[in-house]
Order: structure tokens, then C-alpha cells, then sequence
């Protein structure tokens, strides 16, 4: 049924078969729906705040339209689907129509999400979500129970990270539109897996950005690093709240996706007295009370500031957690990976013992990169609130040959990091292919059409390279070759070294579900020593349940270590040094006094009783 008193921006569809088409663009003279099939021309009635408004059943779902604008066709600016592209007409869809099995399916809580960031695009040989489909099987049987797909909002060409999407509201035509990501949201929830999915509201695209031929969706007030920043807080604002708001609601309401990702909130220039993050939370509460569901916002956010994921009633913005790069970067220079650009900040060992302990690395103190005092203490602030990783998309492809943490470091290295990360009180999260130690690179690609744009991005990417000072040329964004070399290999988990990776991180994996102290998210009940000398820490976890205690060397020599009193003695979860795990020899149980012989570039769990 259509909401008469709610004017939703795009086309929609009520059970009798007619259209509500809506537009906001409140200093048009006049609008009307051109219909491609008939080019016949259906006037738009201009209403308040700037809304135009056409009832019709002359429009169905399937059929092509556009929008006459100043006398120019142009898609619709909250287009649901584009299937020749973001120049070519929209296409009507009716997003009941698609027949739900997962309404009383078991919803997973945020704090038990085991996250696995993809590429719709590079992670099948396809690309598409069909495709990925046929790989659900192989991420249940890993262990993954929250997947995070890389923005899907459509995009100029085929090739793209997502980050250039142009229309918020439209499901990316060469993945398979927005009927094959309802099928495969519904098959994730038939086999037990959460979707995550990540939107960007900090900016639009370069190429088919069609919003300003409608309206004040931007502002000069602001800069961001792609331009003018979108309008939230200068006049005319309102639509353009509503606009992202309900963006927001449709992704959880229609498509049933579990949680966002949204991306550099940072940029997100808001003065109003209720910040766009909290007026987004509001609602999404309201849909909440509706569908008896949980609807989860997770940031990334360059700030240190707790208040966007402290709640609303304790003058927060109401996020329920936020991507932590400083954990990666801290874990990144602890590895003994080079210590340029904004990694420069970061102490080894000891950075990382700090966000095992407080989440963030800068919590008032001064930043020498930034040449300022950075942060906020995180006191109070659960584990769950934080999602850490060892690599991701930016740390990967962002390198200038996009190289993945198996062609930086040794094979023992890659376990210890998988470690590092599985011990934490945070969520865990894997970047496609690291639980195989995937060794093709994940590398910037982009189509645009405009040669002049397309141009402006390799300078860009050159420019960027020159900050950690890198000699050569990084890879031509707009070849096809770059983006064909970022796809995964699917041969590779059956081989050799790739196969015991994977068999590792299952293990991990199956370890931080099943023993109480490493699934609790509590960041109190737990204590961690560094020792920079020796490069390790150890790190000491408990619940009423159990006490765990993880010992990591990431030097290059075999290091003495006591582990904690223990009255019942400690037994061996798991040691990435292990010959099961072509390792360099195995670490056993410890004796009476505690102390072990900890092999380089490793690390090894005990417990005090084994569920």
C-alpha cells in the first residue's frame, strides 16, 4: 500500500497496479515523466517542501522512463534500477514482488558477527550475485556468519570499487540489479549468514551524477576530497535529509539487509542541531518497532570520537559500531611492515597492546602525523562497538600495486596477524581471500567513459603514491588487465600452503565461537603486556566461564615466555607454529613453571578448561 502522507522519493507501486512517482526538486518550474515506450509525456504536480508528485497506471514495472528536466530526459534521481547504465533511462520496479523465505529466520546479533568484506565484482569470475551465491556453502563451512559487500549503488561502466556511485537508491545493473540482490540477501539468511552493506553518504560519484540537474543536493559551504560536499545543513537541506533517510530505511525495509557499513562519516559536514547520523538512527528505530527486526549502523569514522557510537539518550549519534584502522595500523607496524605516511604515528607492539586495551591508539595524546592532540578515551564503550581486521579493501588496493598482506609478509607472519585479530574483544572481520592467502593483488580499477576524468584519477592515484614516497607507476586504473588481476583464484584453496591457511583460519575461527572467553566482547575482563624488547604480548582474557591467555612473537627469534599462574595449568587451544600448520615446529603444553619456548612469528593460545 502506498503511504499517502509520506511523499517517498521514486516510483512505487500499490496493489491495484498504479504508481506513485515522486521527485524533489523544489526550484523546477516544471517536471514530467517521460514514458520510453510511448515517449509520451505524464506532468508531474508540483507539492510542498519542494515535492513533485504523479499517481498513474500508465507506468508498470519493467517499463523504461525518464524525467524531462529543463527539456532534457535524464534518469531518476532515486532510480531502483538501471539496466543500460547510469546515461541510459531507468527502469520501474516493484520491490513486493519478490517472494521472501526468510521472515521467521533466527537474526543473528551484531555481537556474534564473524564479518567477510567482499567485492561483488573480483570475488567470482562472474561478478555478479548469482554468482556469489554459489560460494555461500564455502563461507558456512569457513565459518562466516556476516557478509559485507562493497557498495552496489550504481556506478559509470562495469568495473568499479563502488565508491563512484551516482545513484544511491539503484542496485548496480552489470552485478544483476535489484531483484538478483534480493535473492541473494534471502539465500545469505537461508544459510545463516547477516548482510552488510556498505553506502557511501559523504559524497557522489564524478560520472552520471544527475542530482544537481534536480536540485540543491550540495553545498560550497564545505569541501570534501571529492568536491562540494552534499547539502544536509545550508537551505533546502530538508530534501535532502529525507532523500538519505529513506535511502537508509529501503536498504533495511526492502531489501532486508541486516546492518550498513557507511563509509568516511567523517566527511559528513553537519551543523543542524540533529545530525543527519542521528536522524537516521531515529528512524531506522521506528522501522525497527515495525518489523520486529534489528537494524545495525556501523561507521567508518577518522575522528576517535565516541560520540558517534554513543547512544542518543547520552547525547550521542546512536551508531551501533565503527571500523577501527588504528588496531590495522598498529598490527601492520608490529609485523615490521614499513612505517610511512600515516602508519608514521604507530609504535610497534605497544600500539597495538593499547587498542587491545582501549580501542582506540589516539585517545587525547598528541599525533605527530596530524601535528595536533587526537581522540577520545572509549571508556564504556563495549567490543562489539569495534570491527578490526588485519587488511581490508582501502589497506589493500590503496597500496600502489594493491598488494595483499601474503605478498608483504612471511607465511608465519600472515597467521600471527590472523591471531592477533581473532584474539581481540572486536569483532572480527576478513578481507576476500586472506583465509587462503590469496596472492592475487586487489588493485584500484575504475570504467569511466570521460577521457578527461579518467585521466584526472591516474594523476590522482600518482599524487596520493608520492605522500609515502613510492617510485614506478601504479597500475592503470581504467584497464580492464587491473581489474581481471584483483579477482580471486578459486583453484588456490586446494593447494599446498593456500589449503593449510585455510584450514588455519577455520580452526580460528571455530575457536572464537566456541570458547566463552574469546566470543565475549567485554573489553574490562582483560589485561595485556608488552614487551618491546622481545617484540610480544601477551594477552590475558576471562568470563565466569573461563580464562584464555594468547601469547604473540612477532620477532624473528624463537622468545621465552611465562604465561599467567594458573592453578589448574594451562592447556594448548592453538599454536600457528604447530607442524600441523606447516609450521616451524610445535609448542606444547606447558610445564609446571609456565614457561614455553615460542617459536618466531607466531602465536599460541592456552586455556584453563577446553569447551
Amino acid at each position: 500500500m502506498i503511504d499517502n502522507e509520506k511523499l517517498i522519493p521514486g516510483v512505487r507501486f500499490n496493489e491495484f497496479g498504479e504508481a506513485q512517482v515522486v521527485v524533489w526538486a523544489p526550484e523546477l518550474e516544471e517536471i514530467a515523466l517521460l514514458l520510453e515506450k510511448t515517449q509520451e509525456q505524464l506532468p508531474l504536480k508540483k507539492q510542498e517542501m519542494g515535492y513533485w508528485l504523479l499517481r498513474t497506471d500508465a507506468l508498470k514495472p519493467g517499463d523504461l522512463y525518464q524525467f524531462v528536466v529543463k527539456d532534457k530526459p535524464q534518469p531518476d534521481p532515486a532510480s531502483l534500477w538501471q539496466p543500460q547504465g547510469v546515461h541510459g533511462p531507468s527502469a520501474a520496479y516493484d520491490v513486493r514482488n519478490f517472494k521472501w523465505t526468510d521472515k521467521d529466520l533466527p537474526q543473528l546479533a551484531l555481537k556474534d558477527y564473524i564479518i567477510y568484506e567482499l567485492h561483488t565484482g573480483t570475488f567470482t569470475e562472474e561478478g555478479t550475485f548469482a554468482a556469489m551465491e554459489s560460494k555461500l556453502d564455502y563461507l558456512v563451512e569457513l565459518g562466516i556468519n556476516a557478509i559485507e559487500i562493497m557498495p552496489v549503488s550504481q556506478f559509470a561502466g562495469a568495473r568499479n570499487w563502488g565508491y563512484d556511485g551516482v545513484l544511491p537508491y539503484c542496485v548496480q545493473d552489470s552485478y544483476g540489479g535489484p531483484e538478483a540482490l534480493q535473492h541473494l540477501v534471502n539465500a545469505c539468511h537461508e544459510k545463516g549468514i547477516a548482510v552488510i552493506l556498505d553506502v557511501v553518504y559523504n559524497h557522489i560519484g564524478p560520472e552520471g551524477n544527475v542530482l544537481p540537474q534536480y536540485g540543491p543536493y550540495f553545498t560550497d559551504k564545505y569541501n570534501t576530497p571529492w568536491g562540494d560536499a552534499l547539502n544536509f545543513d545550508s537551505p533546502w537541506c530538508d530534501g535532502v535529509r529525507e532523500y538519505f533517510v529513506e535511502n537508509v530505511l529501503m536498504w533495511f525495509r526492502d531489501f532486508h539487509i541486516d546492518a550498513l557499513r557507511m563509509d568516511a562519516v567523517h566527511a559528513i559536514k553537519d551543523m543542524s542541531p540533529v545530525h543527519i547520523l542521528q536522524e537516521m538512527r531515529t528512524h531506522v528505530d521506528e522501522l525497527a518497532q515495525q518489523t520486529g527486526k534489528s537494524h545495525y549502523l556501523i561507521v567508518e569514522m577518522d575522528l576517535n570520537d565516541t560520540r558517534y557510537i554513543n547512544p542518543i539518550a547520552k547525547g550521542g549519534y546512536g551508531m551501533d559500531g565503527q571500523w577501527i584502522d588504528e588496531f590495522h595500523h598498529a598490527l601492520r607496524v608490529s609485523s615490521g611492515q614499513q612505517r610511512s605516511g600515516y602508519y608514521s604515528d604507530f609504535e610497534p607492539i605497544t600500539s597495538l597492546a593499547k587498542s587491545y586495551k582501549d580501542a582506540y591508539v589516539y585517545d587525547g595524546g598528541f599525533s605527530e602525523h596530524r601535528k595536533r592532540k587526537f581522540g577520545v578515551k572509549a571508556d564504556g564503550n563495549s567490543g562489539e562497538q569495534f570491527v578490526v581486521f588485519s587488511q581490508n579493501h582501502d589497506h589493500v588496493g590503496n597500496r600502489m600495486l594493491g598488494e595483499r598482506t601474503s605478498q608483504l609478509v612471511s607465511f608465519e607472519m600472515q597467521k600471527l596477524l590472523a591471531g592477533a585479530v581473532f584474539v581481540s574483544p572486536y569483532l572480527p572481520m576478513l578481507f576476500m581471500g586472506e583465509e587462503y592467502s590469496e596472492s592475487n593483488p586487489f588493485q584500484y580499477f575504475v570504467s569511466h567513459t570521460d577521457p578527461e576524468l579518467a585521466e584526472a584519477v591516474r594523476k590522482g592515484r600518482k599524487r596520493e603514491f608520492a605522500a609515502f614516497h613510492l617510485d614506478g607507476e601504479a597500475p592503470d586504473p581504467m584497464s580492464e588487465e587491473t581489474f581481471n588481476n584483483s579477482k580471486l583464484q578459486w583453484s588456490l584453496p586446494e593447494e599446498g600452503q593456500h589449503k593449510t591457511m585455510l584450514q588455519f583460519y577455520k580452526e580460528l575461527i571455530r575457536l572464537r565461537k566456541s570458547q566463552p572467553a574469546l566470543r565475549s566482547n567485554d573489553r574490562e575482563a582483560l589485561e595485556v603486556e608488552p614487551n618491546t624488547v622481545n617484540e610480544t604480548i601477551t594477552l590475558l582474557r576471562w568470563t565466569s566461564e573461563q580464562q584464555i591467555v594468547a601469547v604473540l612473537n612477532f620477532s624473528k627469534t624463537v622468545r621465552e615466555m611465562w604465561l599467567p599462574e594458573q592453578a589448574d595449568g594451562w592447556k594448548k587451544l592453538i599454536a600457528s607454529s604447530d607442524k600441523v600448520w606447516n609450521g616451524l615446529g610445535n609448542v606444547t603444553e606447558p610445564p609446571a613453571d609456565r614457561l614455553i619456548m615460542l617459536p618466531p612469528e607466531s602465536v599460541a593460545i592456552f586455556t584453563d578448561s577446553v569447551f
